[in-house]
């Protein structure tokens, strides 16, 4: 319990182009901050304080339900400046801090974890995470001496072009031991071309002091990119969902075409599931056993059974029992429960309803706020008018019920256990178990119809003429 983590988010973002603090623009599905929070709590933070400035209201709602803590930085005078905010959040906290910046969601749990413990075992001040680039335009550059030992880090824009012709950079991410961290940050200097208090400079402070600086290098340089743009944000959403598609491949999920299927980071899928192209599965929806979902899907929030097959279908936060079929061209809205085997056809849509084991609403009818029990067939064109202009009310059709085609339910209604109802009926009182409700006015038919009619379509030319 030694270890704290401040996330830097207090920036905008200017070129992202965006009323959105930048830190809550979605990586697989997830706030990129949200990434970041997680990577460090995995790395065994038990505090994370995070510091905002632009949009914090927004990013304090974030921040707060996913069990962070927030600090703003006004005005915003740099890194080291930032870091500094967290002081009285951190008073008598006497282990590590972990300083990341919120705009990196690619970062690993076991990158931080490395670098925490490169830190303790050396007994350093300061570990910095460094890196390699082949192009390091842009990073803060780790300066040497003859020996290799640590010197500074020079920031792009102070550099010399012997020090910005260095390929190690410095990736942003700190670990510090408490103990000093912050009388050392209110001695930095804002001497530089940007007129800011940067965190780097804590290293050469501490070096001057005589303290041991220490660099963890970071074994996959992709996982320090950084997002300032929406190019980068594209690409960071490619290789974080490349890398979930790969992890679910490994789990026994066949994912026919990987460059057209969508999977959030945080959804689970279970053993034997195709995914067929062009489906989404976001949040933290559940797919069982053996399911076959796709082509043309999405899933939100959705928990499926094993054997469910979904097809050219939307399924929102609602659950769909074991052996059911949805779609194609379904329509499933939030608060369903589906049960066991039933179907749910081409055009249906269904809102807040529950359907039980085995029932059938296999094309063209709209389902809302209603309770159907088990093995019920409901006609094509069926609807159940849920709403009188004021309230929403509740149709029942009771077990085993079979609601005949092109039929009208006008809610608050109850069809009764093994009742029928005829086609075309629109029906507005309760039909008994067991009875046959029919509800459609008399059937007449005129002689001679179409006599008439050619009659006085001849008429109308006559006198047109």
């Amino acid at each position: 319990m030694d270890l704290a983590a401040v996330v830097l988010a207090a920036g905008k973002g200017t070129r992202m182009k965006s009323r959105r603090p930048k830190v809550l623009h979605h990586v697989a599905g997830r706030p990129m901050i949200a990434h970041v929070m997680e990577a460090a709590r995995e790395a065994g933070a038990h505090r994370i304080i995070v510091i905002t400035g632009y949009g914090h209201d927004e990013v304090a709602a974030v921040v707060n339900e996913l069990g962070g803590e927030t600090v703003v930085q006004e005005p915003q005078l740099g890194t080291a400046h930032a870091v500094l905010q967290a002081e009285e959040r951190l008073a008598g906290h006497r282990g590590h801090v972990l300083v990341v910046c919120g705009d990196t969601p690619l970062l690993r749990a076991g990158t931080l974890s490395g670098l925490v413990a490169r830190h303790r075992d050396s007994s350093a001040a300061a570990t910095v995470l460094t890196a390699f680039l082949n192009d390091p335009t842009g990073y803060g550059r780790v300066i040497r001496d003859p020996a290799g030992r640590f010197i500074r880090i020079v920031e792009q824009a102070d550099g010399t072009p012997e020090e910005l012709a260095v390929r190690e950079i410095s990736t942003g991410v700190f670990c510090f031991t408490a103990g000093g961290l912050f009388e050392c940050l209110r001695g930095i200097s804002a001497d530089n071309r940007q007129g800011e208090y940067y965190l780097p400079d804590a290293l050469a402070v501490y070096r001057d002091k005589g303290f041991l600086i220490g660099t963890c290098p970071v074994a996959d340089p992709v996982e320090i990119y950084g997002i300032n743009d929406r190019r980068q944000l594209a690409e960071a959403e490619r290789l974080v969902r490349s890398a979930v598609l790969g992890y679910w491949m490994d789990q026994g999920v066949t994912i026919v075409d990987p460059s057209s299927t969508y999977i959030d980071r945080a959804a689970r899928i279970a053993k034997d599931t195709v995914i067929h192209p062009f489906t989404f599965i976001e949040g933290d929806s559940v797919v069982g056993e053996e399911c076959e979902i796709g082509p043309n899907t999405r899933l939100v929030r959705a928990r499926l059974g094993d054997r469910v097959t979904v097809q050219y279908a939307v399924v929102l936060e609602s659950t769909v029992g074991e052996r059911s079929t949805v779609g194609p061209f379904a329509y499933i809205r939030p608060g369903c429960e589906i049960g066991a085997g039933v179907k749910i056809g081409d055009f249906v849509e269904i809102k807040n309803a529950v359907v039980g084991t085995g029932s059938k609403i296999p094309h063209l009818s709209y389902v809302g706020d209603a309770v159907i029990g088990e093995k019920v067939n409901v006609g094509a064109g069926t609807i159940t008018c849920n709403y009188d202009g004021k309230k929403k009310w509740t149709t029942v059709i009771e077990d085993g019920a079979f609601i005949g085609s092109n039929t009208n339910l006008v809610a608050p209604v109850t069809v009764g256990r093994g009742a029928y109802v005829g086609a075309g009926s629109t029906i507005r009182r309760d039909v008994p178990p067991g009875a046959l409700g029919v509800a459609r006015s008399e059937q007449k038919n005129i002689p001679n119809w179409e006599t008439r009619v050619r009659h006085a379509e001849k008429d109308d030319r006559q006198t047109s003429d």
